[in-house]
Parts: structure tokens; C-alpha cells; sequence
């Protein structure tokens, strides 16, 4: 969670520090500076369905083929987390995040000079797609470090530029490719992404310092004392207890010198877990990526949950468009049913996170309940025949889709799921899980459209993963019972094999210390 000294320096920013989480503070800059990458990346992929028909047109390919370059860029994104950990891990966030953001627009401003689909797969696919890794991952994860309490909420609404962006983007992209051209409008779509690199100068690292002194001292004191007290009542039979104390036990268990020397020893332990306390935070990013997470069967769950689920959230916006023209729908009105769609997303993130910041409220229950209910407005679209059908069937999905693709990612951070601790390492494995569906899904829904001629086949595949994702959903809670009840046995067992020899010795050198100063006393 903490950047290295390393980092600092060769970014010449200053962390911020505070004694515990901010739930504040300059976090609320990053998350201004979240909102606009998530409108300049999500809300850019889920505004491509306009340029859908005009690139099939162009290079007169198919709707699978066509679909690649989104399913591509997908899947860069998301296989290259692992990536985005470590540079973000060794370089610092807000350098990589501005480094995506170039990427993204040099991707785009390509792409718009592209011959071949081939070339969009290029440019769009793997240059972009890298940029919007580098940019996203990094600024969600930071978020979440400046956050506590309000964590869900602030992300929730922070993300919401994506869909701010697709409400606005979509009728606009659109006016301006009658005026200039789809070229022309992809290009200022890349000049518009360089401002990415604004927003990643404002992530500034943060360093959460624990005051060490008052769990140290209060449990050390009570310990000196009773030691202490041992000693004055040894001493008032026997002079000279060095000897007698180093032939039968250690010194760890009984202070054998002098008051001196249980000062000096005692503390030196608790110096050492302070200093290891502290020095504690580099060791982890010299790993830079931390897999250990992948033996925690919830976070397994999750992440096949993330798997299935991603098969739902990128094809109904990509196919929205042509499924309504399809229909008979004019391209203006299409338009309309992308922005509402958009719109609903909006209420729905903010829903989403007002309702998990309520206290009492198991937060993957609640996340589970809006999985389900998206698989149902996937299955819904097939039965929309007309333009209010459509409408309302997107505002529905639209809804149910901020909920969960807002807080999908940040609910990694709970206990739940894998804790705050290992959100960073979580979040790059998760979101290279993710990968797989990201590749696969669009060029899916394209090739069941081809085959059946019919754009309805491709929210049905949509609805099917989203199902499969909230079975393994279903199961994160009871996995994480299950482990935690191991740990609890297994930590128990520890204790009772090793407490009992320790406190065998103490008793039996208390009771022969009690029995001769027992002695003593009678015989004076």
C-alpha cells in the first residue's frame, strides 16, 4: 500500500502521510482524477459500438472480425494487470498512469489512419488496450488506499465518468462523424484520451504511519513489574541469584541478572518488532506481485466469478446499437438507447455504493443479489421487439450493471474477499483472470450473431456467464468461513503445543524459588 523511498524520489512527489486512513483529504483529488480515466477509457470501449457498422462498411468484415478489436483491446487490458502491479509497484502510480495515458492516445490517433481491420487490431487492440491497463488499475487502487469507511461510496460515484462519458460521447461521436467522418472522429477521440496524463500527475503516493509506542509500552510494563517483584522477593533469601538462575533456566523466561539487564533485554525485543514494523512495507514491494492470494479459495471464487461475469458486461454495449437498428430503429434513436442506457448506470453505481456503506450490510450478499437480477435484464433484451421495449430493457441492464461493475473491483479490499493488505496484488490477478473473458466474449456474441443471423443470440450468451458468475459469487463467503475456521484450529493447535513447555519451566522454577525463600523465612 505504502510507495518505497525509491519511488518517491524519482517521481519528485510527496506522499502523504497520516497516522491512520484519510477517508479524505487529497484522496478527494484522486478521485476527481478517477472519474475522468474512467470516462476516458471504459467510457471510450463502451462508446465504440457507434463506430461498429461504419468499420464493417470500411473494410467490409464481418461482425466477429469487427468484434476482435474490442475483444483485443479487452484482453490487453486486463492480461497485462499483473504488469501494471509491478511497474505501478516499483515506478509509482501516477507515472504509470500517465504513461497509459499515452499510449491510449497514440493507439487512437493511429488507428484512425488503419487500411486492414488488422491494423485496428494493432493499434486499437494492443496499444491502446496496454495504455487503458497502465491507466485504470493504478488509479482505482490508489483510491481505494485513501478511503476506509467511505471506500464504496467514493468509488461508486468516482466512477460514474464512464458513464457520463458513454451519455455523452455516443450522441456526440455520432454528429460528428456525419460532419467530418468516422477517421477524423476516432482521431479527436485519441487527442481528447491524452488528457489522461493531467490526471495521473495528480496521484500522489500515501503513507499511513501506525503509532508504535502505545502498543508497545502498556503489555511491556505489567511484565517488568511482575518480574521485578520476583526478584526483590528472591532476593530477601539469596544474595547471589546469577548463578543459581543461568544453570536452570534461560534468561528469556526468567530476568537472572540484574534490573539493568531486564531493561536492556526486554525492550531490545520489542526495538526489533518496531523496527521490523517499519521496515515491513518495502519487503512486500520488492516482490512487487504477491500470488499468494491464489491459495485463498474465496479469492478463487471471486475471480471465476470475475471470469463469467465479464462475459456480460461488454458485448450488450457493443451490441446495443446494432441490435436496435436490426429492429428498425433509426440511428438516431439507437443513440438514445445507448445514452439512457449509460444514464441508468449512473443511479446504479451510486446506488450501489450508498447501500454497501451501510454499516450492518455483508456487502457480497448485496453484490450477489445484483448479479442475479443483471442475468435477468440480459435474458429480457431477446423479448424487446420495438424502441420502449429496447429502452427499457437497456435502462434496466444499465441500472443493474453499475451496481455491479462499480463495485466489483474495490469489494476485493473487503475482509470478505482478501482485505485492504493485499488489494494491489489482488486487483493485477483478478484482473488478469478477467483477461480470458475479455478475449473470448465479444468475438462469441459475433460469432453466434453470424450464425444465427440474429443479434438476440448475443445477450443470451452475455445472460448464460453472467449465471455461471454468481454460482462461483455464491461461494466466495462460504469459502472465506471455512478457511478463516481452519486458520482459528490450526492457530489453537500451535498454542497448545508450544504454550505448555514455556510455562512448565516458569512453574517449576517459581516453586523451588518459592520453596527456598519458604526455607528462608522459617529459618529466620
Amino acid at each position: 500500500q505504502k510507495m518505497t523511498v525509491k519511488a518517491v524520489k524519482m517521481l519528485c512527489t510527496t506522499p502523504n502521510v497520516y497516522t491512520k486512513v484519510p477517508d479524505g483529504g487529497w484522496g478527494w483529488t484522486i478521485a476527481f482524477a478517477f472519474f475522468f480515466v474512467e470516462a476516458l477509457t471504459y467510457g471510450i470501449i463502451k462508446s465504440f459500438g457507434v463506430f461498429f457498422n461504419d468499420l464493417m462498411e470500411s473494410f467490409d468484415e464481418t461482425n466477429s472480425r469487427i468484434s476482435w478489436i474490442i475483444s483485443i483491446c479487452v484482453f490487453v487490458q486486463t492480461f497485462t494487470a499483473p504488469l501494471s502491479t509491478v511497474l505501478s509497484n516499483r515506478f509509482g502510480h501516477h507515472f504509470v498512469v500517465m504513461a497509459g495515458g499515452v499510449l491510449i492516445s497514440t493507439g487512437m490517433v493511429t488507428a484512425s489512419f488503419a487500411r486492414t481491420v488488422v491494423d485496428m487490431y494493432v493499434t486499437i487492440g494492443v496499444i491502446s488496450g496496454l495504455g487503458y491497463c497502465l491507466s485504470f488499475l493504478p488509479t482505482v487502487t490508489i483510491l481505494s488506499q485513501y478511503f476506509d469507511k467511505r471506500r464504496s461510496l467514493v468509488t461508486a460515484v468516482a466512477s460514474t465518468g464512464e458513464c457520463f462519458a458513454v451519455f455523452s460521447f455516443a450522441p456526440a461521436i455520432t454528429a460528428l462523424k456525419e460532419q467530418i467522418g468516422w477517421r477524423y472522429s476516432l482521431l479527436s477521440v485519441g487527442v481528447l484520451q491524452l488528457s489522461i496524463v493531467i490526471c495521473g500527475s495528480l496521484l500522489r503516493p500515501i503513507i499511513i504511519k501506525e503509532q508504535e509506542e502505545v502498543k508497545a509500552q502498556p503489555p511491556e510494563e505489567p511484565t517488568e513489574t511482575k518480574y521485578m517483584l520476583e526478584n526483590e522477593q528472591t532476593r530477601t533469601s539469596i544474595e547471589s541469584i546469577d548463578s543459581g538462575v543461568e544453570i536452570t533456566t534461560s534468561p528469556s523466561n526468567v530476568p537472572g541478572n540484574t534490573k539493568a539487564e531486564q531493561k536492556s533485554e526486554e525492550p531490545k525485543e520489542h526495538v526489533q518488532i518496531l523496527v521490523e514494523n517499519n521496515s515491513t512495507p518495502p519487503e512486500p514491494k520488492t516482490k512487487l506481485l504477491d500470488f499468494s492470494v491464489m491459495r485463498d479459495y474465496s479469492f478463487i471464487c471471486y475471480a471465476f466469478f470475475g471470469l463469467f461475469a465479464t462475459l456480460g458486461f461488454f458485448a450488450p454495449s457493443l451490441y446495443i446499437i446494432p441490435l436496435s437498428l436490426s429492429l428498425g430503429i433509426s440511428k438516431d434513436h439507437s443513440a438514445y438507447i445507448l445514452s439512457a442506457m449509460a444514464i441508468a448506470e449512473v443511479f446504479g453505481r451510486i446506488s450501489a455504493g450508498w447501500v454497501l456503506n451501510k454499516k450492518p450490510i455483508r456487502k457480497i450478499y448485496i453484490e450477489l443479489i445484483c448479479v442475479v437480477l443483471l442475468s435477468v435484464a440480459l435474458f429480457a433484451f431477446p423479448f424487446a421487439s420495438e424502441f420502449w421495449g429496447l429502452m427499457t430493457c437497456s435502462i434496466f441492464f444499465g441500472f443493474m450493471l453499475g451496481t455491479v461493475a462499480g463495485t466489483h473491483i474495490p469489494l476485493l479490499a473487503e475482509d470478505d474477499v482478501v482485505g485492504i493488505a493485499k488489494m494491489s496484488s489482488a486487483a493485477g490477478v483478478y484482473v488478469f483472470i478477467q483477461s480470458l473473458a475479455g478475449l473470448a466474449g465479444p468475438p462469441l456474441a459475433g460469432v453466434l450473431v453470424d450464425t444465427t443471423q440474429n443479434y438476440s443470440s448475443a445477450f443470451y450468451s452475455c445472460a448464460a456467464g453472467m449465471v455461471l458468475g454468481a454460482v462461483f459469487l455464491s461461494l466466495v463467503r462460504p469459502c472465506k468461513a471455512g478457511l478463516c475456521h481452519r486458520q482459528q484450529q490450526c492457530a489453537e493447535e500451535s498454542v497448545a503445543e508450544v504454550v505448555p513447555d514455556l510455562p512448565d519451566d516458569f512453574i517449576e522454577m517459581d516453586i523451588g524459588k518459592a520453596e527456598n525463600s519458604g526455607k528462608g523465612c522459617d529459618g529466620t
